[in-house]
């Protein structure tokens, strides 16, 4: 994290910007649903302006229905209403608790003691009552960085729903039970370096780009000290696709080019931290623009690793998919959110590619919630899968070499079927044509033979 003094009360609230013009163009927006008015008012200088333009911008870009937007606040200014309270507890409880604890660490800087002891509870609700909610998705360090953003700058009653769009369909990938898929987003880093920037690509070559963790995990919202710079930077990180937070990363990479080459390219340790931590000061408005350059001139199809490391079910990839009833389909879909079976949701998604779309961030219908327990449960499984395999790669690693096993064993497996299929094929029991049979036979000779001549 940025070594930086905590904020002054001054930057405890963003500077208001007079630009009327610019004022009446995000509030014409949001009362339009203007996603792609409000994308590009995201990016230019100043965002939102302020945080009563956000209150009003934020639950847009997140898909928030008309309903939710004119719900009257609670009288008590609770988050949320008390029912989630009577829900089972969360397994990752105990963890929210010991986040919320360190939380608010630079900033709100003017409330007492007793007031920021309110503020934490809030904050605990927050986040136990969308776990609660949501029982299948896993808590991770930093998620408490994220919500305190929205604690802040949104009323009361948006609160929730804000948070629940974004934990489905912008972090999705880091609530997982594994960390894999966030490893895998890191990896595209290296790969937009590659193709936008080939001399720090070859310079940073010998670095894994684990420095971009915490960044990419918190949305930022670990990294950057001040309230100010947060909710501008989240202008732009909720106006656009969830991977514009990787693209984000390599503009920072790209903005501390200078000083990352005056280290030499073999001082891994040395170039991991310079990079782990953000640059100071940090010029948002730059790097927003220099992100949406770099996802413009190299987008995510082009990158190897989007097409070998992310998963069809991440949330990279599935918030580009158009579910059917998004296009006229009457298709209607309930779920308990809390319920340990996916509720059914159209088989259309079973045919499209998540990938499908090449501008997401044009389509003005939100994704439906019941997509998001769908996918997530998919993903699951794929990593289950993915670890079944490496487990039978390590065991037939570990047994290759004793007779009767490894490879030996794979090849009497498969002339004993190929045997058994021939059997058959001329007994009329079998549609196998002959030439698989056939072909059986042969990669068991091949297998055989090669083993003999190890």
């Amino acid at each position: 994290m940025a070594e930086l003094s905590p904020p002054s009360p001054s930057d405890e609230k963003p500077a208001v910007d007079h630009n009327d013009g610019k004022k009446a163009t995000i509030l014409g927006a949001c009362k339009n649903r203007d996603l792609e008015a409000l994308r590009e008012l995201a990016e230019s200088p100043g965002g939102f302006l302020t945080d009563t333009l956000r209150e009003q911008a934020w639950p847009v870009l997140l898909g928030l229905s008309p309903t939710d937007l004119k719900t009257e606040h609670p009288a008590d200014g609770e988050t949320s209403t008390p029912s989630w309270k009577s829900l089972p507890r969360h397994r990752d409880e105990d963890q929210v608790q010991l986040d919320v604890n360190r939380a608010f660490t630079y900033y709100p800087n003017d409330q007492t003691d007793a007031q920021l002891a309110h503020t934490k509870s809030l904050l605990s609700d927050l986040i136990v009552s969308l776990l609660r909610t949501h029982p299948y998705l896993c808590y991770f360090q930093g998620y408490h960085d994220i919500a305190q953003v929205l604690l802040l700058t949104l009323p009361p009653h948006l609160r929730l729903p804000a948070l629940t769009r974004l934990s489905l369909f912008h972090i999705r990938d880091f609530m997982l039970p594994s960390l894999s898929p966030a490893i895998s987003q890191l990896r595209l880093i290296p790969e937009i370096l590659r193709l936008a920037d080939p001399p720090l690509y070859r310079h940073l070559a010998g670095l894994e780009p684990f420095f971009a963790l915490s960044g990419t995990l918190t949305m930022y919202a670990h990294d950057v000290p001040s309230r100010a710079a947060i909710v501008r930077l989240f202008d732009a990180l909720l106006a656009r696709e969830p991977v514009f937070s990787v693209y984000l990363f390599a503009a920072i990479v790209q903005a501390r080019r200078e000083e990352l080459f005056e280290t030499a390219a073999d001082d891994t340790d040395m170039l991991h931290f310079l990079l782990s931590k953000l640059p100071n000061p940090l010029d948002i408005d730059a790097l927003i623009a220099q992100a949406a350059r770099l996802r413009r001139d190299v987008p995510p199809e082009r990158l190897r690793a989007w097409r070998r490391e992310i998963s069809r079910w991440s949330v990279l990839k599935t918030e580009r998919f158009r579910p059917a009833q998004r296009h006229g389909s009457t298709t209607t879909t309930t779920t308990t959110s809390n319920s340990k079976d996916t509720a059914a949701v159209s088989d259309q998604n079973e045919k499209d590619t998540p990938d499908s779309d090449p501008n997401p961030d044009n389509d003005p219908e939100p994704i439906p919630l019941p997509f998001a327990r769908q996918w997530f449960d998919r993903h699951v499984a794929e990593l289950q899968r993915q670890e079944q395999r490496e487990k039978m790669r390590k065991w037939l690693r570990q047994h290759r070499r004793p007779a009767g096993l490894g490879l030996v064993g794979v090849a009497v497996l498969v002339g004993v079927v190929a045997v058994l299929v021939q059997y058959q094929q001329q007994r009329g029991t079998t549609g196998l044509p002959g030439p698989v049979a056939a072909g059986l036979a042969y990669v068991s000779r091949f297998v055989a033979g090669w083993w003999s001549r190890r």
